[in-house]
């Protein structure tokens, strides 16, 4: 399990979504955790490949976007 290119991708993305959050000054760990319950769901248990674990990650991008633009208005 550990060498998969699903399980390197979840931790990219985790990864990713951390450094972000510490860009925007948002709470980091909500972000990264948030990446990987996403990635999980689409993963083990939708059982979607890799394009639709990375759909996952771009929906979750996008309502971060939209919830941010809401919140700051």
């Amino acid at each position: 399990m550990f060498y998969r290119l699903q399980f390197v991708m979840l931790l990219c993305c985790a990864a990713f979504y951390y450094k972000a959050a510490e860009i925007e000054n948002a709470p980091p760990i909500l972000w990264s955790g948030l990446s990987v319950l996403i990635f999980l769901t689409t993963w083990l248990v939708l059982h979607w490949a890799t394009l639709g674990n990375l759909l996952g990650q771009a929906a979750l991008l996008a309502a971060i976007t939209v919830f941010r633009l809401i919140r700051s208005e």
